[in-house]
């Protein structure tokens, strides 16, 4: 049974209630509860993206090896000239790297393209392949994936990646990597939006302190349009993405929303509103298919 989660008290300085909120990772960080996502963006996209997020007041950015916009996010991270330790900044190892030795230079490029000192979150992309996770495939890659975890705990022990993860890991995924490597994963970025809402991996997720990282909030677009929604954003003065964004804020979960626009990206942070227990309740029983 899913509940709704109030987050303790941390406070990234100086930025508006909403974007200094955090929830804390089980090996003793915080992570903001809110992040801008990059997927889909190219390289200029994602450095005006990034700029803009953070002149609005974002303190965390979510990219990957597979955006191709590292290097980007990098540049826009110090040409903002916060301080670093003010910024949480999250890269992933493509799905497609499935051993050791290819996952330690992934980490290696990803470091030297963001070129920010650390890594704030690093996460398997995905438990296997994408073209195998779009068919369906039932090719099992337990021990690739203990590779690539163990490059990664190399990392976070050098100290260059102070936090590591998943992402897209189902139940059985994660009882692989928690029970033959001896570590949580400090988080599970998977996707969630109205009509999709895994509750099974998230209560698994919720019993062993693992942070679920919400991507595609607003269904890539898809929900913009969806009747019932329009009349409940109506009803709370709010856009039908805000009212998206704000329903994975409340199922506890960290959310990715993504723009490329300034004032959408403003926008999707302005969700200092609630949704009443009645409306989330009709929130979750909606289904993808509606």
């Amino acid at each position: 049974m899913l509940t709704f989660i109030i987050s303790p008290k941390h406070i990234y300085p100086n930025y508006h209630m909403i974007l200094q909120q955090t929830y804390p990772l089980h090996d003793g960080r915080f992570i903001p509860r809110i992040a801008l996502g990059t997927w889909q963006m190219s390289p200029q996209q994602a450095y005006d993206a990034c700029s803009e997020a953070i002149k609005a007041g974002y303190v965390s950015i979510d990219t990957a090896a597979a955006y191709e916009n590292e290097s980007a996010v990098g540049a826009a991270v110090r040409d903002s000239h916060a301080k670093r330790e003010t910024l949480f900044i999250t890269s992933k190892v493509p799905a497609e790297i499935k051993d050791y030795d290819a996952a330690k230079k992934q980490i290696e490029q990803s470091f030297r393209l963001l070129d920010i000192d650390y890594i704030d979150l690093m996460l398997i992309h995905a438990p296997k392949p994408w073209d195998e996770m779009h068919r369906g495939s039932t090719r099992n890659y337990d021990a690739e994936n203990l590779m690539v975890w163990k490059a990664l705990q190399e990392a976070q022990q050098d100290g260059r990646v102070k936090s590591i993860g998943v992402s897209n890991f189902n139940t059985d995924d994660l009882d692989n990597i928690i029970s033959k490597s001896g570590q949580i994963p400090v988080v599970n970025q998977i996707r969630v939006h109205v009509g999709h809402v895994p509750e099974d991996v998230m209560d698994y997720c919720k019993q062993r302190q693992i942070q679920i990282m919400s991507y595609a909030p607003i269904h890539t677009g898809r929900l913009l349009h969806h009747e019932p929604l329009v009349r409940m954003a109506e009803k709370y003065g709010v856009s039908v993405a805000q009212l998206c964004i704000r329903f994975d804020y409340q199922l506890g979960t960290i959310v990715l929303p993504k723009s490329t626009h300034a004032e959408r990206i403003r926008q999707n942070a302005d969700i200092d509103f609630e949704i009443s227990s009645e409306d989330m309740q009709l929130l979750l029983r909606m289904s993808e298919k509606e």
